[in-house]
């Protein structure tokens, strides 16, 4: 497939022809369904929308070059600040683990190298998530980041995944974003819908109760990760529970 800055009648910009193809193409996306959008590019819309399905189908090489706004020749919104969460400790463990162990699913084992991550949707009776969390021995690393795609089940889901291929379902939201380490905190979330409210960092949920709360941003889902990545030969008993709050 050829292409050339030509094809595109719409480009008017004096910048770098690429530059210009990547912007001309989201520019496309989001002006063609007004007619004067169509009118300025000449009306041919269907013509137009065959070629940019074909740059982003045999052009694979273009998509790492689109800014943070632009996946796949789509404009996205500009996401809004995450506010972090109020966070606090607490002495009362044993309270917490006697509760914890009478309820179902509540105890769980992230296993060496596992990451369990806890999918909690908003749902409109409440207006805030809350959390606890401790365990046994050992600390585990722990972090929250906001899915902001429309919700399409109230239900909270947990998933377990190996260090690596978290990292690789990361890379393919996050527009191939290293994710970090639990030493240092994870690295901002660029090129994805999903932002960061509080960095996976190592926390002493062995000698603490770890907890908090976030005021809901939107609709979305909140993820709280339980990192057991680092650890290479531990199993970490986990203690937790997630709840809403009004």
């Amino acid at each position: 497939l050829l292409l050339s800055v030509s094809s595109f009648p719409w480009i008017t910009s004096k910048t770098n022809p690429l530059d210009r193809l990547l912007t001309s193409l989201v520019c496309f996306q989001v002006n063609q369904q007004s007619p004067a959008g169509q009118q300025a590019m000449g009306g041919d819309v269907e013509e137009s929308n065959i070629i940019i399905s074909h740059v982003f189908e045999h052009c694979s090489c273009l998509v790492p070059m689109l800014s943070s706004h632009i996946v796949y020749g789509c404009a996205l919104a500009q996401m809004p600040p995450l506010k972090p969460p109020s966070t606090w400790t607490s002495m009362a463990m044993k309270e917490l683990k006697s509760k914890l162990r009478l309820e179902k699913d509540r105890v769980v084992t992230v296993k060496q190298g596992k990451i369990l991550t806890v999918h909690v949707p908003t749902v409109p009776e409440g207006k805030q998530v809350c959390w606890e969390f401790a365990t046994d021995s050992y600390d585990i690393a722990f972090g929250i980041s906001f899915d902001w795609n429309p919700v399409t089940s109230q239900a909270i889901t947990v998933h377990i995944s190996e260090s690596s291929d978290d990292e690789e379902e990361e890379n393919q939201l996050e527009g191939l974003i290293n994710p970090g380490d639990v030493e240092k905190g994870s690295k901002s979330l660029a090129n994805s819908n999903i932002g960061e409210i509080l960095p996976v960092y190592r926390l002493d949920s062995h000698m603490a109760v770890q907890g908090g709360s976030h005021e809901y941003p939107g609709e979305g889902t909140y993820l709280l990760k339980f990192n057991n990545s680092y650890s290479l030969w531990r199993n970490k008993t986990l203690y937790y529970r997630v709840y809403y709050s009004a």
